[in-house]
């Protein structure tokens, strides 16, 4: 990371300030698919072990958002997307953005060893780890796959959830990861095709920037194939049910034909318009998982007040 892009203002930093180095959108996600997985696990979890195990989990998703930022800092500040966060706009420093990330990685996975398993903890400091090394200071200025394989990091939320009910990976885990792992790419290239400029100038090799515009449509599509099989063969896992079912079939049948679209679009004609179709389909994207882990939790009431039995 070079801080020679970082604005040094004399900015006496708030708490918001701090609470924004945590990617608090990124956050939510991860506590909701996180409390999903642990709420339609076969295991009962006592409630205060289970507000505090997703607690930590949230704080160690914080530490990699901070990790990131102070990681990204440079790449940040060229980027139109990403330049009023907290570091590139000189509202926290770097070192303070780098002392919080690590502080909060330790508290996290030791207090989650402590209040639910050391499994769930290794697990969390695993994706701590991915997302801060192999994805941040690895992947991303190194493969245009960087979205593909980072993607795993913000994937593992709902298994360490499911881990801490449990105390064990299962296919279901899988599939909960599988989910958000598939997921990932489709929602960020869409993004990318109409922010191509931004990852152009930042030095990014994201698939937009090494490969064009029709390869990254290509790959698209056949990332949302793939993920609408995923999302129809955990409707008939044991965590599935009818709402599951047929939320991942109008969802997946509806994202599918968005990245259809997407795909039959040619450059340099879809270059001339607005992007309305990618932006459409990004759009899209983002109630993708809140519906699919709304889904979930809705089938495991269903379960639990006896009016419906599973499929398995």
């Amino acid at each position: 990371m070079s801080e020679a892009s970082v604005i040094d203002h004399g900015y006496e930093p708030s708490m918001k300030d701090y609470f924004d180095l945590l990617k608090p959108r990124v956050m939510s996600l991860v506590v909701f698919t996180a409390l999903v997985g642990l709420l339609v696990a076969p295991v009962g979890v006592n409630p205060f072990v289970g507000f505090v195990s997703v607690l930590f989990i949230a704080l160690g998703a914080g530490a990699s958002g901070a990790l990131n930022m102070w990681w990204d800092a440079d790449i940040d500040a060229v980027m139109s997307r990403t330049v009023k966060r907290p570091i590139p706009s000189g509202r926290v420093a770097p070192g303070e953005a780098l002392g919080i990330g690590i502080a909060l990685s330790g508290l996290s996975v030791i207090m989650l060893a402590l209040a639910a398993n050391l499994l769930a903890a290794a697990l969390l400091a695993f994706t701590i780890f991915f997302y801060a090394v192999v994805y941040s200071m690895w992947l991303k200025r190194s493969t245009p796959q960087n979205i593909v394989i980072g993607g795993a990091a913000g994937a593992f939320p709902p298994m360490i959830g499911w881990v801490v009910a449990t105390g064990s990976v299962s296919v279901e885990a899988w599939l909960m990861f599988m989910l958000i792992f598939l997921w990932t790419p489709p929602h960020f290239w869409a993004l990318a095709l109409f922010m191509k400029e931004d990852y152009h100038k930042a030095g990014v090799p994201m698939l937009t920037v090494t490969a064009g515009h029709d390869a990254t449509r290509r790959h698209i599509f056949v990332y949302s194939v793939l993920l609408a099989i995923f999302a129809v063969a955990m409707g008939f896992s044991s965590i599935g049910g009818p709402v599951f079912l047929a939320t991942a079939v109008i969802l997946n049948a509806r994202f599918m034909l968005g990245c259809y679209r997407i795909w039959q679009r040619r450059t340099p004609e879809a270059q001339a318009d607005d992007y309305a179709v990618e932006r459409g389909v990004f759009r899209q994207s983002l109630w993708y998982t809140l519906l699919h882990f709304t889904a979930l939790l809705a089938d495991a009431a269903l379960k639990g007040a006896g009016l419906w039995s599973g499929w398995v």
